[in-house]
């Protein structure tokens, strides 16, 4: 049974932490270690997380805060698992996330996959239908908007190396899974949903507009795209994220 490294980014997470740890530390498949990087947390969520009492938990504590991103490239530089994998401090997988994915790359010969997953409100009551994960998303793909979650997506580091977060202003996950379908033909979709997603009224991620704008940079500075091919997929990112939320 391979290690697998779980990246997380923490900020502020004292009302949800322990349920999140409740759910990795329930899951079938028990050859993981939790790698926490707290940003400068002023509530109890380090006080928390050092309750844990579970080697496999490992906490390191920024010097000042800088943003997920950051934090996450902090955690996957410790990171030792021949699989990486995401969970943000306030989701949940079901008791057999780690088990069906890793089993599902090492059964396919495959290196990048990831699931459906559940919709919630922040005390977990429905929010919207489950999300349900696209099969053979490759690069080309994944340019007209992103529909691999960090919350359920896992891949083999040791085939593909460990991909950073690139410093992209809020929309870093995106590019990130841009430049890891360099490295890898697909990500392979299983269709069960088999985590739950916390749809928290104060996210970054709700500024539909501000979000928008970072979209754009991420066509116009990072892939260095001219100003019509930003805009075409700029479009078909906010048509698609209208329709990943019911609202087209």
């Amino acid at each position: 049974m391979d290690l697998v490294s779980i990246i997380t980014p923490c900020y502020n997470s004292e009302r949800f932490i322990q349920e999140t740890y409740q759910s990795i530390f329930n899951q079938t498949y028990k050859n993981w270690e939790w790698i926490i990087v707290d940003d400068c947390s002023k509530d109890s969520s380090v006080k928390i997380i050092n309750c844990f009492n579970d080697d496999r938990v490992k906490l390191f504590i920024q010097d000042s805060n800088q943003g997920a991103a950051v934090a996450r490239n902090k955690a996957l530089d410790i990171a030792k698992g021949k699989y990486i994998t995401f969970i943000d401090s306030d989701d949940l997988w079901l008791p057999n996330f780690l088990e069906v994915t890793i089993n599902y790359l090492e059964s396919n010969n495959e290196n990048l996959v990831y699931t459906s997953y559940k919709r919630v409100d922040e005390n977990l009551n429905f929010a919207l239908n489950d999300f349900i994960a696209i099969d053979k998303i490759n690069r080309n793909r994944i340019l007209y908007n992103c529909p691999i979650p960090m919350l359920t997506s896992v891949y083999n580091a040791s085939e593909i190396g460990v991909v950073k977060f690139p410093d992209i202003e809020l929309r870093e996950d995106h590019a990130m899974w841009i430049d890891l379908l360099e490295r890898t033909k697909y990500a392979r979709a299983i269709k069960e949903s088999l985590a739950i997603y916390r749809m928290r009224e104060n996210s970054v991620s709700r500024n539909k507009w501000n979000i928008a704008i970072k979209q754009y940079n991420v066509y116009k500075k990072y892939l260095k795209m001219n100003i019509i091919q930003s805009s075409y997929y700029t479009f078909f990112w906010a048509l698609n994220g209208l329709k990943k939320y019911g609202k087209f």
